[in-house]
């Protein structure tokens, strides 16, 4: 995040604009970094492609909570085409390859492809929350909210990320000189209100929001867990485990990155070398090859998706076998509870499936939906 902007001409006309040597990193380490980037650049297109052409070819997919799933996999295989192959190359040749534009353009995007992601991962957890302890208020046949959700995240990625390109801080080489970003290191007033912004409403912001919605499910499996002791305890450890990994992978892969931009931006000069801050930020693009293990391969209804797409078979027959499949939930098997809408007394039964999928039933004489989820 620190760099010697006195090794960088962005003025001449050739295109190796930062040195090596005044980089920071030796030949030996650039070429670990050049591993390492080309590992996330092959997994992240891997993984994101994957999921997105399992989304296309199943539409029972295509429900308002994994509108928002696709959003994040495709905010993060556009930094792996638009952003990581640049930084990739430059650390193959040691030094930033495309000049002061295409370095202004690289921190612009992945800024604008990394919040994008980062707002999404919190939407997804408030519309999990809500799905789950509001279940009667919300309508899993209705797009709007997601697409609205979806907008509003690209609006706000936008907003936080145009300024730089309007005076307020700026992008620039950071780091070993092969990867541009918010000049963390300026000491501006404009720049240091900045960094805190967005380390604040772009970092801090989602992972609160994160944490709550989480937190409110937790507690809510556990208060239903009570009625039925024997299958509870498995629900959730289940539940705990994948909460616990999306916070926890969440916090490795960002927290880093945001951490050090404030110790650049507040400490004394010098103090984070472009050694050091090479690891946050490899981290920080790390993102998008997890980000599709633990929202999407995870997920039990796109897991049979992709096991019948990877066998080129049809939909699964889990899925043709639900009555009603326009109601299905939008948890999408992600979040296993048991929860009943009111029912008389003889219409009060759980409903047993074969599969993980949630089973839906319609009872026509009390135009009554009961939902089960199995773990």
């Amino acid at each position: 995040m620190v760099v010697d902007l006195g090794g960088c001409n962005f003025s001449t006309t050739d295109s190796s604009v930062c040195s090596s040597s005044l980089g920071g990193l030796s030949r030996t380490g650039h070429t670990v970094v050049a591993v390492c980037l080309g590992f996330i650049l092959v997994s992240g297109i891997l993984n994101n492609g994957l999921a997105l052409l399992v989304f296309a070819k199943f539409r029972s997919l295509w429900t308002p909570i994994n509108l928002i799933m696709l959003n994040i996999s495709l905010s993060d295989i556009l930094v792996c085409v638009f952003g990581t192959p640049f930084s990739f190359a430059a650390s193959v040749h040691g030094r930033w390859l495309i000049g002061e534009s295409g370095c202004k353009w690289y921190g612009f995007a992945n800024s604008l492809f990394g919040i994008v992601s980062l707002v999404s991962l919190s939407v997804l957890s408030y519309e999990r929350h809500t799905a789950v302890l509001l279940s009667s208020q919300v309508d899993i046949s209705d797009f709007r909210k997601s697409w609205l959700c979806v907008g509003g995240s690209w609006l706000y990625s936008l907003l936080w990320t145009l300024p730089p390109f309007l005076g307020w801080s700026s992008y620039g080489p950071e780091g070993p000189g092969t990867t541009c970003s918010v000049q963390w290191h300026l000491r501006s007033p404009t720049s240091i209100s900045y960094v805190l912004c967005l380390f604040i409403f772009c970092l801090m912001l989602p992972l609160l929001v994160m944490i709550y919605s989480y937190g409110r499910i937790l507690v809510s499996i556990r208060r239903v867990g009570k009625i039925n002791l024997l299958a509870a305890h498995r629900r959730e450890q289940h539940i705990l485990v994948m909460v616990l990994s999306m916070v926890s992978c969440y916090m490795l892969c960002w927290m880093p990155y945001g951490i050090m931009a404030l110790v650049a931006t507040f400490g004394r000069s010098g103090l984070v070398t472009p050694v050091v801050s090479v690891v946050p930020s490899v981290l920080a693009k790390f993102s998008t090859v997890i980000n599709p293990i633990i929202y999407v391969f995870f997920n039990k209804q796109f897991h049979r998706c992709f096991v019948a797409f990877m066998k080129c078979s049809g939909e699964p027959m889990s899925l043709h076998g639900e009555e009603n499949p326009t109601a299905r939930t939008p948890l999408s098997g992600f979040f296993p509870v048991n929860r009943e809408a009111s029912l008389s007394s003889s219409q009060r039964q759980i409903i047993s499936g074969s599969g993980n999928a949630p089973l839906c039933s319609q009872h026509n004489d009390r135009h009554t939906l009961v939902v089960h989820y199995t773990p």
